[in-house]
C-alpha cells in the first residue's frame, strides 16, 4: 500500500493508506493534557473551538514543540497550565500516553497530573485565546458539566475521566 500525504499545514497534515484517509500532527508535535486537582477542586477550562463553532469545556492543554523544539512534555505542560488557567504546579508527573480518536485521527495525547498547585495569576490563556477557567469541586462535577452542556457547551470527551465512576454507578 501506498502512504501519501494529500494536504499538510501548518499543524496538521491528512495521510491517504490505501483506502484509510486520516489526521496527523505535523513537524512532530505532541499534546499533553493537565489533570490539576487542589483541595478538592478540578481545573477546567472553557474556550472557543473553531472546529466546533461554539465554545468547548476541557482540561487544561497544549501542544509539546509547537514553539520550542526539544520541550519536553512535562515542562510544556506546566507552561500551559501556567498560560491557561493562572496556577503553577511544584511538581508535574505523566500518567500515560493515550489515542483520542484513533478511527481518524494518529494523534495521541500525554495526561498529565499536576500538583501542588499555586494561583500566582488570572490565566485565559496568550494573546486570542480567551480562556474562561473554572475551578469546579469534584464532588459538583456531574452538575457542572450537565449545566454547561444544558447551555450549549460543548464538552471534551476527556472529562470521562472525571465523570466515568458516577456513569458507571446504577
Amino acid at each position: 500500500m501506498t502512504v501519501e500525504t494529500v494536504w499538510a499545514g501548518k499543524y496538521i497534515k491528512v495521510i491517504k493508506d490505501g483506502t484509510w484517509e486520516y489526521v496527523s500532527r505535523a513537524r512532530g508535535i505532541e499534546a499533553a493534557v493537565i489533570l490539576a486537582i487542589d483541595d478538592g477542586h478540578v481545573l477546567l477550562v472553557e474556550q472557543y473551538r473553531v472546529p466546533l463553532g461554539k465554545a468547548c469545556l476541557e482540561l487544561p492543554a497544549g501542544l509539546v514543540g509547537d514553539e520550542e523544539a526539544g520541550e519536553s512534555v512535562l515542562d510544556s505542560a506546566g507552561r500551559e497550565l501556567e498560560e491557561e488557567t493562572g496556577y503553577r504546579a511544584e511538581t508535574v508527573d505523566s500518567l500515560g500516553f493515550f489515542h483520542s480518536s484513533p478511527g481518524m485521527v494518529s494523534e495521541g495525547f500525554t495526561l498529565v497530573r499536576a500538583r501542588g498547585l499555586r494561583q500566582i495569576g488570572d490565566g485565559g490563556g496568550v494573546e486570542g485565546e480567551n480562556i474562561t477557567v473554572h475551578r469546579v469541586p469534584v464532588a459538583n462535577i456531574a452538575a457542572f458539566v450537565a449545566a454547561k452542556r444544558a447551555a450549549g457547551v460543548a464538552i471534551d470527551v476527556k472529562l470521562l475521566l472525571l465523570l466515568g465512576a458516577g456513569m458507571l454507578a446504577n
